[in-house]
């Protein structure tokens, strides 16, 4: 039983004292209804998010396992596959399913990129991806899960992927080359189209990780903004991926992904054919899949339609295109390379942006750290465009007090962490740190 010491009471409260207890609980949470996060929730509006509750809990008992016995399940999925498709450039070969999340999207193309290759390259015994350092870490889970090795290239200068480097990387057992659009760390769109070049020369899969960017860059464009091409127009493109639940705005947990055809998409597949329970097949990692999740992604992309989604991008990329242009503006801040959509980071040659958090935090604003460079995340929604002043203004003031405090007196909190682990050589330690803070978190 570990530390834990909470039992099943013997007795259960009321409805009123569960429910009460459970308001309590998020006294500390993350205040995301005001704008105050930078990550985690993609909000935008309450009048949205109510249409997301009804749609869910109309579909809070039901199970995506068995299409038969739910064709609504079936239809809403396929039909979420189709526009997605339709969004990022794809033909009427273009086939993929539903998941649930950003990360299962990214073990199922890595897992098919596999499995494709156990069959059509069986001279291939240790398997091989590369991808540049920027990455999403999912793509190192989906390695280590499925025995393949990750080649990590490091970026440019300007946070992109080095297509030369990733095709010196590239071995005879190389399976899959992997690309972002946009990494999440600085928001910059890797060069899809040579990668895609390189993949269809040397006969590989190539993955396009879209998840953060695939429900805004197609609106951005149409917008008028200068968005390079990323998606399946790509030749060389096998695979892509873009989550509903981020700037599609549905419910969590909700992701696409999608593949040139399907015989590629057969390698994703689980079948089992000689079970006492009956004929098996799932088709992505999970068995039961929530109805909730499905039913709300369709519910919203038909809400919203493309003026829906027009709105709510300009508006997001109005906002931070003010949020750059501020952090620019203040003396000793620079954003970090050159951000092709709604998600930026930020650092400093002179300050430390790891103390200029833990004061942020202390005015109620939530920003995630980054490192290698160290540096501040923002991901921007519509819901900010409400604080930009605010923001702009607490920042200015927490950098004027980090100028001015005494060397050494502002540094301990998340900043002594932060800063500590960034210098540390053993990055051993810092995987058994990091074990360690699960156990913490799982703790009660």
């Amino acid at each position: 039983m570990g530390e834990a010491t909470v039992r099943l009471p013997v007795k259960g409260a009321s409805r009123d004292a569960v429910l009460a207890a459970m308001s309590a609980s998020r006294a500390q949470d993350a205040k995301w209804r005001d704008a105050r996060t930078w990550s985690l929730v993609y909000h935008a509006g309450d009048e949205l998010t109510r249409l997301l509750t009804d749609a869910y809990t109309m579909f809070f008992s039901e199970n995506g396992l068995n299409p038969m016995a739910f064709p609504s399940l079936k239809r809403f999925e396929s039909e979420v596959v189709s526009m997605t498709a339709g969004l990022l450039g794809g033909d009427d070969q273009v086939v993929g399913n539903m998941t649930s999340g950003g990360s299962e999207s990214l073990l199922m193309a890595v897992k098919t990129a596999r499995d494709l290759a156990r069959v059509e390259r069986p001279d291939v015994d240790e398997p091989e991806m590369v991808l540049p350092d920027s990455a999403h870490p999912a793509l190192l889970k989906a390695a280590h899960y499925f025995g393949v090795k990750p080649v990590r290239v490091p970026v440019r200068a300007d946070f992109r992927a080095d297509v030369e480097a990733m095709a010196r990387a590239i071995t005879p057992d190389t399976i899959l080359l992997v690309g972002s659009a946009p990494s999440y760390p600085h928001g910059v769109i890797d060069p899809i189209a040579d990668i895609g070049l390189l993949a269809a020369e040397r006969g590989l899969s190539f993955h396009v990780d879209s998840c953060l960017g695939g429900f805004l860059l197609p609106f951005a464009r149409r917008l008028g903004h200068a968005i390079p091409d990323f998606d399946l127009r790509v030749p060389g493109v096998t695979s892509i991926s873009a989550d509903v639940h981020k700037y599609g705005f549905a419910a969590k947990g909700a992701s696409v992904i999608l593949y040139r055809n399907s015989r590629i998409r057969r390698h994703q597949y689980f079948t089992f054919a000689d079970w006492s329970g009956g004929l098996y097949a799932s088709p992505t990692m999970t068995g039961t899949r929530p109805g909730g999740a499905i039913a709300a992604a369709w519910a919203v992309l038909n809400y919203l339609g493309e003026e829906g989604y027009l709105r709510l991008t300009e508006t997001t990329m109005r906002t931070t295109e003010a949020l750059m242009k501020g952090i620019n503006a203040i003396d000793g801040l620079r954003v970090l390379g050159d951000p092709d959509m709604s998600v930026f980071a930020f650092a400093s040659d002179s300050l430390d942006v790891y103390v200029v958090a833990d004061l942020m935090d202390a005015r109620g604003w939530h920003l995630d750290r980054q490192q290698m460079p160290s540096s501040l995340h923002l991901m921007v929604t519509p819901a900010h465009a409400g604080i930009v002043e605010a923001f702009l203004g607490d920042l200015r003031a927490v950098v004027q007090e980090v100028r001015s405090a005494p060397e050494g007196s502002l540094g301990g909190g998340m900043a002594a962490i932060y800063g500590g682990i960034a210098k540390m050589p053993d990055r051993t330690f810092v995987h058994d740190f990091l074990a360690g803070v699960l156990d913490e978190w799982t703790r009660v």
